[in-house]
């Protein structure tokens, strides 16, 4: 089992030096276990994920309590928390993910002006 695990984290380290991934988004979730903060976040991106990359993204949620060893080698130090590894440059989320605008926003999606417009 904790091969396959491995193997799939190489798969994903691998679409990270992908062309084909150009204009995709990669996310990873660090999570913890099933509590009520790692489902509200899991809940709130993709909402947001959904109205606003549809098919432009792709998200890997990691349970640091069930792969400790990702937590370590990502160097999270709260969960829940978003990585964005592609594009560049890599941003780092804290929280339950509730707060849109700053993820829009760290994730150049949006700018200022059009979250002060809306």
């Amino acid at each position: 089992m904790g091969k396959k695990v491995q193997n799939k984290y190489g798969e994903f380290e691998n679409t990270l030096t992908s062309e084909k991934k150009g204009d995709k988004y990669i996310l990873r979730l660090f999570i913890a276990g099933t509590s009520p903060r790692s489902r509200e976040a899991i809940a709130n991106l993709k909402e947001l994920l959904e109205e606003n990359l549809k098919d432009q993204y792709e998200l890997e949620i990691i349970d640091i309590y069930q792969q400790p060893k990702f937590a370590k080698k990502g160097q999270i130090v709260a969960a829940p928390t978003l990585i964005k590894e592609l594009p560049r440059p890599i941003q780092k989320f804290v929280g339950n993910m509730s707060n849109k605008e700053k993820i829009l926003l760290g994730l150049h999606i949006k700018k200022k002006e059009d979250i002060i417009d809306d």
